[in-house]
């Protein structure tokens, strides 16, 4: 099915609209979200003190629906109600783009369903914005909020730190500092970008090696938003077979050919694939 959406003429199609809102500076609102957002008969809000701040500021008279993570199963019933009513409904987060580590899917998916249309209204996202400064690998891995318990963290770390690209990660402060040690245990021989209060008056970005990363003094104002970078390759020149692995190579060298050895100890090691071919084949001619 292809939908097609027309603002032109002061029409919007009735359905739920998924907008995209500041994550910080207001004047970052795009055009076309301020004219769904008005012509909306109702706007779902994760909280309404927060978005009256936005809505107020360009007029919006739209009525307001609180919800959130606690209510929004609550309220599917009565927002499908609306929906099917004809009604123009649009959903909006504190920041950012709705559904993306924020409530929204569990509507989404009921609309779904009930074969009501949804609209995307792009705009901000704190992800694209912290990859697009960060200098890192364009691919990249959303996670989103880390976990409350320590056990689930090291689980999902221990996933992640296998990744090439650059993972991208929405904490809060109270938790940044309790899960640094983690941060450098399982991303170790990795740069890291912090950012803090994006797009906002204090913005700031920190850039260091995670080997270097130090706790804050105190706990920083606002959700950090960090990236960590792909896997740094390291200079081949240093990095010398082990004596282990010599040892192993020994072992293998009259059951397996040089290249099933080199793809075995590769695996393990940061030592080029030419150097541990070399000693395969250094060993093979002296037999």
């Amino acid at each position: 099915m292809i939908l097609h959406t027309d603002i032109t003429n002061n029409k919007v199609k009735s359905g739920l609209y998924i907008v995209s809102t500041p994550i910080g500076n207001l004047s970052d609102i795009t055009l076309r979200a301020l004219e769904v957002l008005k012509k909306s008969d109702y706007i779902l809000c994760e909280d309404t003190r927060t978005s009256k701040n936005l809505l107020d500021r360009y007029e919006i008279k739209s009525k307001l629906i609180s919800n959130h993570k606690f209510n929004e199963k609550k309220n599917l019933s009565k927002i499908i109600k609306i929906l099917k009513s004809d009604c123009v409904v649009s959903l909006i987060s504190d920041a950012g783009t709705p559904s993306v580590s924020d409530p929204g899917a569990i509507l989404v998916n009921e609309c779904l369903i009930n074969k009501i249309d949804i609209y995307p209204i792009p705009g901000a996202s704190a992800v694209s914005s912290a990859v697009s400064i960060s200098g890192f690998n364009e691919q990249y891995f959303f996670y989103g909020f880390f976990p409350e318990k320590n056990n689930k963290l090291k689980e999902d770390f221990e996933k992640l730190k296998k990744q090439d690209g650059c993972i991208v990660f929405f904490i809060s402060p109270r938790k940044f500092n309790k899960s640094l040690k983690y941060i450098k245990e399982y991303f170790i021989n990795r740069k890291i970008l912090i950012c803090r209060e994006m797009t906002k008056y204090y913005e700031e970005y920190i850039r260091t090696d995670i080997d270097k990363l130090e706790p804050f003094k105190s706990d920083p104002k606002g959700e950090l938003t960090i990236v960590i970078s792909e896997k740094l390759k390291e200079k081949n020149s240093s990095i010398n077979l082990k004596e282990s692995d010599k040892i192993n190579i020994q072992k293998m060298i009259k059951k397996l050919s040089i290249k099933d050895i080199t793809d075995l100890i590769s695996q393990n090691s940061n030592v080029p694939k030419k150097e541990i071919y070399n000693y395969c084949l250094k060993l093979k001619n002296e037999k």
